[in-house]
């Protein structure tokens, strides 16, 4: 086994996890159920699930695709990710600010 390799993913994948939905997930089941051992035995067996079909697809899109063209998309997606989540917290920003026009406003303007 490649320790190094092993390593490296460990320390990237738990800092980019940390804080995340699934972590939130957990943390809010075992709040409302309070029996840790089950709900961290369904989100481990969930993330395992998960990250083996990322593995799989990895392999297989590594096959048909140069890595450094995956990488390009996978920076543009990121990208477009990003921009739309900020896009939509902008938008519920304008609505928690009460950016809507009221009734009463929409008379004075007339």
């Amino acid at each position: 086994m490649n320790w190094s390799l092993f390593a490296s993913t460990f320390g990237l994948i738990f800092l980019a996890e940390l804080g995340d939905k699934t972590q939130l997930m957990v943390l809010t089941q075992v709040c409302k159920y309070r029996r840790p051992w089950p709900v961290f035995a369904g989100a481990a067996l969930a993330l395992t699930g998960v990250t083996a079909l990322g593995a799989w697809g990895g392999q297989l899109i590594g096959r048909l695709i140069p890595p450094l063209v995956f990488r390009g998309l996978a920076a543009v997606a990121f990208a477009v990710m990003g921009f739309l989540m900020i896009r939509e917290a902008g938008g519920d920003l304008a609505a928690d600010e009460g950016c809507t026009v009221s009734s009463a406003e929409k008379t004075a303007g007339r």
